[in-house]
């Protein structure tokens, strides 16, 4: 469509507007549009616009201002939020009164007050709520009172939304992002979109100026109109005009100016792209590059080809010069996959290709991700995507959009493709304005945990999701109310720094290790670090080694599941002195280095030395527990008791001594990792050695062979994928989902042996004497076995009374009226209440519940970045490039699974699983080829699973890669490289 005949069809609209305005007049009461927001924000623009747009359709109208009604009705009152608010209400009173004349009312007032809005919408019929949305740096840039600049010079106070809290509405009939793409008039036109019903139903969607259709129409119509981007010309044509006539649309083809050039041969069925929820995306072929006249009629029939059963004669095909010479690409999301307020931009800045992303196959995609108030977060090379996004948003009258784009060496923006987003809304929009504030708060708690504390060493504190107790691998990024709580009860509160003072760190008792941002876990790692220096330490080697610990971690964000291995110094290996030259390149002396040298072989001395030793006594606590736990089950006493009793038993005898055999586990592989690196072992050696551990891991497979399958549920029926979560059923819960119990299970094989030479144990005799190692060859491989062998026994001892607790506290919910899904929103705060405290079972866990539901609501809307190191990373920031850890030496080509597919379908694959759980173990009765983890070690228990098995495996692939490699189709592991390939 030609400009000139879009401005045609625009004026002929606006004169239908205003002839039903007329027609209104006639019948209709007065009507109060409302137009609020911050100061600023444009109100008085827009309301004198609106105003003369109702004017000229012949409307009675009264405009009021806000600074103009101060004036009149409100001289004596202050700036106080008491005296906002009343003169708020005297505002809405008059807007009412002379609404009752018959005459509408434009009212451009700030008055951001619940309470005030609510009465409105209550009492005037007429009411139609306008909210101006714009970012609070977009306001002080603007300033044009110079308010803002009065608050910062400490001139002002009592200002709105800066010293007193603005109550965005709660359910306007319009919100409009006045910065940007926006204009006055096109937001007058979707203004008067509301007079067109009496109650502004779908007022959001009938202002577009451009409506959804074919991939090719909606590009076609956006052509003319954009402003931040430009559209590549198109030849469209149906099926049924390719059929009816090839000739003739190869002829249109080849006479584009740019038909003989390299075209892209593109589908634009009916059945994609037109509406959210059925996008359809990649389902059917695009074919690139394609010259001459044979080749595009090749390609036209491939695309045909592909619409296959779904296809019909009206779909479309269209056709378009191949963009070359690309700078960057990419598809931008204006709404997180929840429905939260996010621009996620994943792109391509290096191939010089278009498909890099949406084909999954780039080895260097970026992702970046700005909440949508703060687009001036966003870098300079993609603030013009974030303005064609924003533009097209309002084109579109669609806040939730899926786009393409590719920007030209020559600097020039396109827009490929545009789609309505299919997202899982878990909130009404309106609720954007919660998450904004959540991330102020986030931010805040960033600045107040980062300053400097008299008990920490380190200048600066980071979070991440990944280091230490690791609670993105053990109960996710996002786990449920109750999942957090039990992990904080039993771990990461107490039980962590108890254990790592007993084995002879830096007592850091009293400091929770994990923080919660709005239900998003993440580990304090300035407290973790410190935890991890040798008692007896020099407070100022300790506090130098804290921050050269946190400046590694930032400079090599990859690293932030690998901290133990690759970056702190948490006990004496045989590569230690290797090890520590690194840090001498950064200011340690010599004799920095032997006092944290000396310091840390005392520490591994008292942790491995023989019959004294330190996991000893831990591993015979976790055989206590064993003992007690019949006691708790069976004892008489009401189901609360025995819940709390359980998870009593569980830390004390449990994850107490579990935080202590963990310690010893990781010792024990960095161990077994310098034998590898001084050259006593090589490579395959080690691995061997990982698999002749004698893990309950190991042993699932052996048993499933050789026991009864009720037997088998006996020993490991407790078992969850989920160990924390309530949602996830024990192994006897769904046993037939887990498990093949067919008469043909497959023997599991025997484990590796394996033997040290003669050579070897002298060799490792004489570097233990010249380490100073107080322990003799055969004690130390004895400590190594032990040490992996007891973490993951006491894992699988203390999970059980957990589980049992878990499952109490589902019949507790069920006894009260809740189900299962309710209990996960439960905390455990509440069994606790119920215990020490009268009162009603039902109404304390109802009010639990309830607020769970709520605060999980807005977690889930929430995104924040793996590593935050500063305030202004909670609102935008680049996902950290990963480093997955490849285990074992083997490669595998394979079809993709997901853990969510039908178990039976998992055989030959290549299985997706989200963490490292050991509750994962269930798998490898499934007969996979290899799997891939999101979250996880090198030292957790599924990277030593794969290792004894011998099975390829990627440990902690990150969110960015295991998303692209998870929609692959088939894969191969290349563990040897330590590389993954797209195939298919």
């Amino acid at each position: 469509m030609a400009p000139r005949e879009h401005v045609f069809i625009m004026l002929t609209n606006m004169r239908k507007e205003y002839a039903e305005l007329r027609r209104e007049d006639e019948t209709s009461p007065g009507r109060v549009f409302w137009i609020t927001g911050l100061s600023g924000a444009g109100k008085t623009t827009l309301g004198r616009e609106l105003s003369n747009r109702l004017r000229a359709a012949g409307r009675q109208i009264t405009f009021l201002d806000g600074d103009d009604l101060r004036a009149v009705i409100a001289e004596e009152l202050g700036h106080s939020a008491g005296d906002r608010r009343r003169s708020a209400m005297r505002n809405a009173r008059l807007c009412q009164l002379l609404a009752r004349q018959g005459g509408d009312v434009v009212c451009a007032t700030i008055s951001l007050f619940h309470e005030v809005q609510r009465w409105n919408r209550e009492n005037i019929p007429g009411y139609r709520e306008i909210y101006l949305r714009v970012p609070l740096d977009e306001l002080r840039r603007r300033d044009s009172k110079g308010i803002y600049a009065r608050v910062q010079r400490g001139d002002a106070r009592d200002v709105v939304g800066i010293d007193l809290a603005a109550e965005a509405p709660e359910a306007p009939d319009l919100i409009l992002d006045n910065y940007g793409a926006l204009d006055v008039a096109a937001a007058v036109d979707r203004i008067l979109a509301l007079c067109a019903s009496p109650d502004g139903a779908g007022a959001r969607h009938s202002a577009a100026l451009v409506a959804f259709k074919t991939k090719a129409e909606s590009l076609d119509a956006l052509a003319p109109l954009l402003r931040n981007g430009c559209v590549l010309p198109q030849v469209r044509f149906s099926v049924v005009d390719w059929h009816s006539d090839n000739a003739e649309v190869l002829a249109r083809v080849i006479a584009a100016p740019w038909g003989s050039d390299r075209v892209i041969v593109r589908s634009s069925s009916r059945g994609e792209d037109g509406s959210a929820g059925r996008s359809q995306a990649g389902k059917y072929d695009s074919v690139l590059g394609v010259t001459g006249s044979a080749a595009i009629a090749q390609a036209i029939d491939q695309v045909i080809d592909s619409f296959a059963n779904d296809g019909s004669d009206e779909d479309q095909i269209f056709v378009q010069p191949m963009l070359d010479r690309v700078a960057m690409a990419g598809v931008v999301f204006s709404r997180s996959p929840s429905g939260g307020p996010y621009f996620i931009i994943n792109y391509d800045d290096r191939s010089g290709l278009t498909d890099r992303v949406t084909a999954g196959a780039g080895d260097n995609l970026k992702t970046f991700l700005c909440l949508k108030s703060r687009p001036g977060a966003c870098p300079p090379s993609l603030a013009s995507v974030i303005d064609l996004v924003r533009e097209l948003e309002t084109l579109l009258s669609c806040d939730a959009i899926d786009v393409e784009f590719a920007v030209g060496d020559d600097g020039r923006l396109y827009l490929l493709q545009v789609r309505p987003l299919a997202i899982e809304w878990q909130e009404p929009s309106t609720n954007d304005e919660k998450v904004e504030t959540a991330l102020a708060n986030v931010a805040r708690k960033v600045e107040l945990l980062s300053r400097p504390h008299p008990y920490l060493h380190g200048s600066r504190a980071i979070f991440g999701v990944m280091p230490d107790w690791n609670p993105a691998e053990i109960i996710g990024v996002r786990p449920w109310p109750l999942s957090l709580s039990l992990y904080r009860e039993l771990i990461t509160d107490a039980i962590w720094a108890y254990q790592r003072d007993n084995y002879g760190y830096q007592n850091l008792r009293s400091f929770p290790l994990m923080v919660s941002f709005h239900g998003l876990p993440y580990i304090d790692v300035r407290v973790s670090f410190n935890s991890f220096v040798p008692r007896g330490v020099p407070d100022d080697l300790a506090g130098r080694l804290v921050n050269y610990y946190i400046d590694r971690l930032l400079s090599e964000p990859h690293l932030h599941d690998k901290v133990e291995f690759e970056i702190i110094f948490s006990c004496y290996t045989l590569d230690l002195p290797e090890r520590m030259s690194r840090i001498a390149e950064h200011g340690f002396s010599p004799q920095d280095l032997a006092e944290l040298s000396g310091a840390l072989r005392r520490l591994t001395n008292r942790i491995i030395h023989g019959e004294t030793a330190l996991w000893r006594r831990d591993r015979g606590k976790i055989d206590l527990l064993a003992q007690r736990l019949p006691t708790v089950r069976n004892a008489e006493i009401d189901k609360i008791s025995r819940i709390y009793w359980l998870i009593e038993d569980c830390k004390r005898y449990g994850t107490l001594p579990f935080a202590g055999l963990a310690r010893a586990g990781f010792i024990a592989v960095q161990l077994l990792q310098s034998f590898v690196e001084v050259g006593v072992l090589n490579a395959e050696e080690g691995a061997t050695f990982m698999a002749s551990v004698d893990t309950v891991g190991s042993r699932i497979g052996q048993d499933f062979a050789q026991l009864s399958k009720a037997d088998f549920l006996v020993r490991y029926g407790h078992l969850r994928p989920g160990t924390y979560d309530i949602l996830s059923p024990r192994y006897d819960e769904a046993p037939d989902l887990y498990f093949d119990w067919s008469n043909a299970r497959p023997a599991s094989s025997a484990p590796a042996r394996f033997a040290l030479s003669i050579e070897q144990l002298r060799r490792i005799e004489q570097l233990l004497k010249e380490h100073e190692l107080d322990i003799d060859v055969l004690s130390l491989i004895e400590f190594i076995k032990a040490g992996i062998e007891g973490r993951e026994y006491a894992k699988f001892v203390f999970t059980r009374s957990l589980s049992d607790a878990l499952s109490l506290i589902k019949q507790l919910g069920e006894e009260h009226g809740l189900s299962v899904e309710d209990c996960a929103f439960l905390n455990y705060d509440a069994i606790r209440t119920l215990y020490s405290e009268s009162g009603s079972v039902r109404e304390v866990l109802v009010e639990s519940v309830a607020r769970g539901r709520e605060c999980h609501a807005l977690t889930r809307n929430l995104v924040l970045p793996p590593i935050i190191a500063s305030p202004d990373e909670v609102f935008a920031f680049h996902l950290p490039p990963s480093q997955p850890n490849f285990i074992t030496r083997k490669n595998v080509t394979a079809p993709v699974a997901s853990v969510g597919d039908p178990p039976e379908s998992f055989a030959g694959r290549i299985l997706f699983v989200p963490s490292a759980d050991p509750g994962f173990d269930w798998i490898f009765t499934r007969g996979i080829s290899g799997f891939v983890t999101q979250f996880g070690g090198a030292n957790s228990h599924m990277a030593i699973r794969a290792s004894e098995l011998g099975i390829p495996a990627v440990i902690g692939a990150g969110e960015a890669m295991y998303q692209r490699w998870r929609g692959a189709k088939k894969l191969c592991l290349d563990c040897t490289s330590q590389r993954v390939l797209v195939i298919a």
